[in-house]
């Protein structure tokens, strides 16, 4: 009798071992605290029973294990166990697994089996090994101390998480950012032929209240500068340029949330411009820094008429149909007279995107402004009221209704053809003391693209935008008439992707007869563009 009590005290330290790790495993206490639950012995040894009859097989000969040599470190202890206890148990396949980790509910099971068996010893008067008992002691003490060791770690993860939670910036905001470096060199054409270096650096916060909203901030600056001035011409002018002496400004700030499950509205509060609102329908519009390296490359020049704060509102009609509509005004924070959001320029949108099957796009977009004509591509002329301000020292006022049609269909994943068309026409509201005549302009513009995505490597992508950027086909105002000839814009460019967050995008532009002027040398255009995202 005092030599059963004797072995069952050197057990003690394994069976404290056991309920430690028990205790301090989330999921065991969770399941002690459950009143539907058992309790934890009585969930081990269910555990241990599911394991025994549905994955494992008894092991009577530690040999028959097959991933188990003699050169193992621990070999001698599986054979005593395997051997003279009968407690060890391996996979169908005859292999034990010694180096996979394990949950604590298998090391509880395993242990408690053990400890089950080597009690059934003691309880039927069979010898059980003083050595043995001793060796389950020291491994005790030795997973004691590792396991001081691991819940020391715990205890500073927990810590340092706690910290980080208690001081980050925001639990509903996340910030992005974009960094442009770019080259940039007019390598033919009237204008001096320099090559330049600048950025357009911009931060994003993204902030939701509710999952579903979005509070959407944009800071942004630069010093890459608009080749227009130099060049005489909106033609040709690249994407990226953000003439803004390095001077950090908020560039773009509106709220957008749902309305039921199949509407959005958008309420800008500055910046906010057409397609924030409506889909421009084009792969290659990365907004700059990805796609196209030209402003006409990017998308249908209609969605650049000036805007500023307002509201916008997109429904979806199944997966089929979706309308967008909005009311932009610029600017809407001024008071004086001509001017705030609803007496002075506005521009009016609205337009219908058709998917009648997955890789095809179609969109008709009507805009209708009052005195927001210009949209700073294309020739002088089809920008009225820069040219008369220009000419004459003051905008003329105008209205203008444009219609586009914006297609894209990805005949494959690795190619995509689009392309668009657009009328805008022009009416002019004043003479400026009769400087001018009254009258109207039909101006046009259209393109054709292509896009190559994935070409070399996932990732890549290359381009090529042929068309006509806005000219003025007719016109009634004979002080300034129309323009005679037409030109064509070129552009190509192939975007490669560094890394995930780093893209190297060389590209030109070729604009024949700038300014639709045969008289004008043909204007080219190249940049090297590393665009850095984060």
């Amino acid at each position: 009798m005092t030599q059963k009590v004797w072995k069952i005290r050197k057990i003690t330290p394994v069976i404290l071992g056991a309920s430690i790790l028990a205790a301090s495993s989330p999921t065991l206490a969770q399941t002690q605290s459950d009143p539907h639950n058992g309790g934890i012995i009585e969930q081990i040894e269910q555990y241990s029973q599911e394991r025994l009859e549905e994955d494992t097989n008894q092991v009577t000969n530690v040999n028959q294990l097959r991933d188990v040599s003699p050169t193992d470190w621990a070999y001698e202890a599986l054979r005593s166990l395997v051997e003279r206890y009968g407690c060890i148990v391996g996979y169908p396949n005859q292999t034990y697994r010694g180096n996979q980790s394990l949950s604590r509910y298998e090391f509880a099971a395993g242990l408690n089996a053990c400890l089950n068996q080597i009690e059934r010893l003691i309880a039927s008067s069979e010898t059980v090994a003083r050595e043995d008992i001793e060796t389950l002691q020291r491994l005790t003490q030795e997973f004691e101390a590792e396991l001081a060791t691991l819940g020391g770690r715990v205890d500073n993860l927990e810590g340092r998480v706690a910290f980080l939670e208690d001081h980050q910036f925001s639990t509903t905001s996340k910030l992005a950012g974009e960094v442009i470096l770019a080259l940039g060199s007019i390598f033919a054409g009237d204008a001096n032929q320099n090559t330049v270096l600048g950025n357009r650096t911009r931060l994003e916060l993204n902030t939701s209240f509710t999952g579903e909203d979005l509070l959407f901030t944009r800071l942004s600056t630069g010093n890459f500068p608009s080749f227009a001035e130099e060049t005489g011409t909106f033609q040709g002018d690249l994407a990226f340029a953000e003439p803004a002496d390095n001077d950090l400004g908020l560039e773009v700030l509106f709220y957008t949330f749902p309305v039921g499950e199949n509407t959005e509205v958008l309420l800008g509060a500055t910046g906010t411009a057409a397609d924030d609102i409506a889909n421009t329908v084009n792969i290659l519009d990365g907004d700059g820094a990805t796609g196209a390296i030209s402003l006409f490359g990017t998308r249908n020049p209609i969605y650049y008429q000036p805007a500023d704060a307002g509201l916008g509102i997109i429904h979806r009609l199944g997966e089929q149909i979706e309308i967008s509509a909005g009311y932009l005004a610029n600017p809407a924070n001024e008071p004086t007279p001509g001017s705030g959001l609803f007496n002075g320029p506005y521009s009016a949108l609205g337009q219908i995107l058709f998917t009648p099957i997955e890789n095809l796009n179609l969109a008709l977009t009507y805009v209708h402004s009052y005195n927001q004509s210009d949209t700073e591509t294309g020739s002088t002329l089809a920008n009225l009221q820069f040219l008369t301000e220009d000419l004459f020292g003051q905008a003329v006022p105008t209205v203008s209704d444009s219609y586009g049609i914006q297609v894209s269909w990805a005949i494959s994943d690795r190619f995509v053809v689009g392309g668009w068309g657009a009328l805008s026409k022009v009416t002019s509201l004043s003479t400026l003391g009769g400087q001018l005549d009254r009258g109207t302009q039909d101006v046009w513009n259209w393109a054709v693209t292509l896009a190559f995505p994935d070409l070399g490597q996932e990732g890549n992508l290359a381009g090529i935008i042929v068309g006509m950027e806005p000219w003025v086909a007719s016109s009634t105002i004979e002080t300034l008439g129309d323009d005679e000839d037409t030109s064509l814009h070129l552009e190509a460019f192939y975007q490669y992707q560094v890394t995930d967050n780093i893209s190297l995008t060389p590209g030109v532009v070729w604009i024949t007869a700038p300014n639709n002027n045969n008289d004008n040398d043909d204007l080219v255009i190249g940049t090297i563009r590393t665009t850095f995202s984060f």
